[in-house]
């Protein structure tokens, strides 16, 4: 029997390696071993199924499916299938022995290319220093990156340098940062939705949406009419809305800036302040500019915008 290749990558999105079979058509364990360290079995997605599968093995043996192997791309199986899990077990035994050091959290890397993978950024943040964990935020329905994945340190002294710069990722400046919610795990869930100030009326809501895609996925960008300088846009993900709050933004050459979403608790009382200009106006309907320039003076006197509103 001729010599036949297997493809077989580490992850489904990755590129597979070919790795040649026996004359009988089966695959030694130790063959996949030594492509990929610390493998223990094979598995593939069923055409028919979309299912994921188990390739048989009998005393370090892999058998093809249905005696052939066909077409497919073969995921390596490591123990228990979780790497993550394995290298978080593995910080967590770092930290004991590195009692009364701060402990490092999870970072969230902004700005990622949709070509980034797990093993690009390990390599990019490994000289830094000793990287625990990586991770890109997919897609569950598409397998597509997301636009911002998570890094893990072993030194907490990494993890405060590589927040103090920028990162030039696959050609792309990306950020990282401590997501909020790590700051404050007691706190409810925080929302999703961004509030970009200092908007210019040429912008639209496509080049907002396309604009902050680079972040993560944008389920809505809503610009108020009549205009009025400002824009609200929403993510999937609450941590990279929270992440960009308090950030100047260059769009279109204009500067940004990128606040929280106002609460729902303070519409509501604006709605209960302009119910009392509305009575002032009508004890007072020969005042200079009306109900607009007494709501003018109270919102002067009352309220506090946002910076970025001005």
């Amino acid at each position: 029997m001729s010599e036949l290749y297997i493809r077989v990558a580490e992850d489904e999105n990755e590129e597979p390696m070919e790795i040649p079979s026996e004359d009988d058509g089966t695959i030694l364990l130790s063959s996949v071993a030594a492509q990929f360290p610390g493998a223990c079995g094979l598995r593939y997605r069923n055409p028919e199924s979309q299912c994921m599968r188990g390739v048989r093995l009998v005393e370090g043996v892999l058998h093809a499916p249905e005696n052939d192997w066909g077409n497919l791309v073969y995921v390596v199986n490591y123990p228990k299938d979780n790497k993550r899990k394995m290298d978080e077990i593995d910080a967590a035994s770092a930290v004991k022995v590195k009692r009364g050091f701060q402990k490092t959290s999870d970072l969230i890397v902004l700005g990622l290319p949709w070509k980034t993978t797990e093993q690009d950024l390990k390599d990019y943040f490994t000289t830094f220093g000793e990287v625990i964990m990586v991770q890109v935020k997919r897609d569950l329905k598409t397998g597509n990156s997301k636009g911002f994945g998570f890094v893990r340190f072993t030194d907490y002294e990494t993890q405060t340098k590589v927040i103090a710069q920028r990162h030039m990722i696959d050609g792309r400046w990306c950020d990282c940062k401590l997501p909020n919610s790590k700051a404050c795990p007691d706190e409810p869930m925080r929302s999703r939705k961004i509030f970009v100030g200092r908007c210019t009326e040429d912008m639209t809501t496509d080049e907002l949406r396309q604009y902050f895609m680079q972040y993560g996925e944008v389920t809505d960008v809503f610009i108020p009419k009549p205009f009025r300088a400002f824009a609200f846009v929403t993510f999937a993900d609450d941590q990279v809305a929270q992440a960009l709050c308090g950030e100047d933004l260059i769009i279109k050459g204009i500067s940004v800036h990128i606040s929280n979403a106002e609460p729902k608790h303070n519409n509501s009382r604006q709605m209960m302040d302009r119910g009392r200009f509305g009575a002032v106006h009508q004890l007072f309907p020969n005042f200079p500019g009306g109900s607009a320039s007494l709501a003018a003076m109270f919102d002067r006197s009352q309220y506090q915008f946002p910076s970025s509103h001005v």
